[in-house]
């Protein structure tokens, strides 16, 4: 039990790291969830603590609720998805909160689309 509990904590800790440091450039921040079966992807603007755009494999327009949401062709749906909300929103600059999850994969593959489609960070 004493390895899970650390395990945890360090997850809990890098998360921590990663949020702080997106906090600090002063912009919104793209938060990304994985799970096994979905992505889920948002833009959150710390100061006001309000969600201005998401997007996930849960909506029915991106794949619905039942079929599985878990692969890198999904999250870069979501990606570009988030990507163009965001532009119509009037948002182009974020920074990038991966959360505990290391940049590769379904992670990497989100955050590549959504630079295709006009967000910098």
């Amino acid at each position: 039990m004493k390895l899970a509990k650390r395990i945890a904590k360090r997850r809990v800790r890098r998360a921590h790291r990663v949020r702080n440091v997106s906090r600090a450039t002063g912009r919104v921040r793209l938060s990304v969830f994985r799970s096994n079966k979905h992505i889920y992807a948002q833009i959150i603007d710390d100061v006001s603590g309000k969600t201005l755009v998401s997007a996930s494999t849960v909506e029915k327009t991106l794949g619905g609720a039942g079929t599985c949401g878990g692969t890198a062709e999904d999250a870069q749906k979501i990606g570009a998805e988030i990507g163009k909300r965001a532009v119509a929103a009037g948002i182009t600059e974020v920074s990038f909160d991966r959360g505990a999850y290391r940049y590769h994969g379904r992670v990497a593959a989100l955050a590549d689309a959504a630079r295709d489609a006009g967000l910098q960070f």
